[in-house]
């Protein structure tokens, strides 16, 4: 019970003072995508990245929510502005992102429960305070006269193999 109380307190710290992008009209286009490697070992997983926001607009606030089809050992040691939010998520912080801009590098490494072969990751952006991810919301809500050069690119995957190769996204 400590633990998920420790973890609670954690994403909400994470994830303080930004709102969902989905329900904000209006706003700016953010183009947000994540670009990096990852690697397992013995259910060890290494995993780099670098949020990009392709533009138009300004994501003043973001985060990238990590699904793992795996289970994440019970105890995990993230870095700062990551937390758990589930058995098989994670929430890292990516902050403010001007248009065509570059944040900053979050590396983690999370042990698996178990020593599975394999691992898919994906990731997507969860929220960004009033900015919009046009892959990430309602078509209807979109303006048709928009064009995201980059759709899709808000949700990525990969698959990694427990065999110490490294594997681009």
């Amino acid at each position: 019970m400590r633990v998920a109380a420790v973890c609670g307190a954690a994403v909400v710290t994470v994830v303080a003072g930004m709102a969902p992008a989905a329900g904000a009209m209006g706003a700016p286009d953010a183009d947000l995508a994540y670009h990096g490697t990852a690697d397992m070992v013995a259910g060890r997983v290494d995993v780099r990245f670098t949020p990009h926001n392709h533009g138009p607009g300004a994501a003043p606030e973001s985060a990238v929510r990590i699904r793992w089809s795996q289970p994440l050992a019970d105890r995990q040691t993230l870095p700062a502005g990551c937390a758990r939010a589930a058995e098989r998520v994670v929430l890292c912080r990516v902050g403010a992102l001007e248009a065509d801009g570059v944040g900053e590098r979050v590396g983690l490494r999370v042990r698996l429960r178990g020593a599975p072969t394999e691992v898919l990751l994906e990731f997507d952006t969860v929220w960004s305070d009033g900015a919009v991810d046009e892959n990430q919301v309602d078509k209807n809500q979109v303006d048709e006269n928009r064009v995201d050069a980059n759709r899709g690119n808000a949700q990525g995957r990969v698959l990694v193999l427990d065999t110490g190769d490294t594997y681009h996204f």
